[in-house]
């Protein structure tokens, strides 16, 4: 899996119940204009604040309805037994990637205690073809994955860890990665390294924004590097709101459904200014 990655959010209803059709129905357009891949039950399809129920809910709804080689999937819980339990299920559907954060509840954690935990989803999943990417976001778990123990654990078990998705927005850290370990898949989450992401070797990006840049990304990862200022004034656009209320408010927009605004709590409705900041984009400038 390389390329423009949307990590795509998770429709809801007023009750805060999964809606399957709209969210297959975003998906499907997202495969369609640009992206590469999707990732599911990331932090902006809010999967941590579902229950492990719903998780599986979405799992099997993407599984049934979507290409699964373009899935990855977020199975990272603070607790090692519902992690074991949330990857196997996307193994036994057919994800050929799981997605998974560090345990970010006591932090910050030892570099031993990070490499035992990992090393005990890997034991677990035994000879399940499942690989395990690591998703470094600092800013929501408290702590950086430190390099040493991506090198310890991708040199154990290579063909399980080998990928990362990096949220910290330090594209130092990604580039020593991709230098230090080769066979690395390392994707930044902002698509503004796409301009030079095949220079620095990284895998292409995983980003929340990409639901609505998509296909200007692709554009600049195929080489039209000219658009990238146009790609970064809509990232940054976006990203001045509250970024999953806002990816989710530009998708009602896109497909006249207004259940695609309802957010879980402690997420609230955008408000009246960051709606008309938002009016204002226009995604098809340079798209067509």
């Amino acid at each position: 899996m390389k390329g423009i990655v949307a990590a795509v959010p998770t429709p809801v209803d007023a009750r805060g119940r999964f809606l399957g059709a709209a969210f297959v129905e975003h998906a499907r357009w997202a495969l369609a204009n640009g992206c590469d891949g999707l990732n599911v039950l990331g932090s902006t399809g809010e999967a941590n604040s579902l229950d492990t129920g719903t998780r599986r809910m979405v799992m099997i709804q993407a599984a049934e309805a979507l290409d699964l080689c373009r899935l990855m999937v977020g199975t990272g819980t603070p607790s090692i037994d519902e992690t074991i339990g949330l990857t196997c299920h996307a193994d036994d559907l057919g994800y050929p990637v799981a997605l998974v954060l560090p345990p970010y509840y006591y932090t910050p954690p030892s570099e031993e205690g990070l490499i035992a935990w990992y090393l005990a989803l890997h034991a677990a999943l035994g000879d399940r073809p499942i690989r395990v990417w690591f998703y470094n976001f600092p800013q929501m778990t408290g702590f950086v994955i430190p390099e040493r123990v991506i090198a310890h654990l991708h040199a154990a078990a290579p063909q399980r860890f080998d990928g990362i998705k990096d949220s910290s927005g330090d594209l130092s850290y990604c580039r020593s990665l991709v230098f230090r370990l080769p066979g690395l898949q390392v994707f930044p989450s902002s698509e503004t390294s796409l301009a030079e992401g095949r220079r620095d070797g990284f895998a292409g990006c995983i980003s929340a924004t990409a639901n609505h840049t998509a296909p200007i990304c692709a554009r600049v990862w195929q080489g039209e590097v000219g658009l990238a200022p146009r790609l970064a004034e809509l990232r940054a656009a976006i990203s001045a709101c509250p970024l999953i209320p806002a990816v989710k408010y530009l998708v009602a927009r896109r497909t006249a459904n207004p259940e695609w605004q309802n957010v879980l709590p402690p997420f609230t409705a955008l408000g009246a200014s960051a709606i008309a900041s938002l009016d204002r984009l226009a995604f098809d400038r340079v798209a067509a």
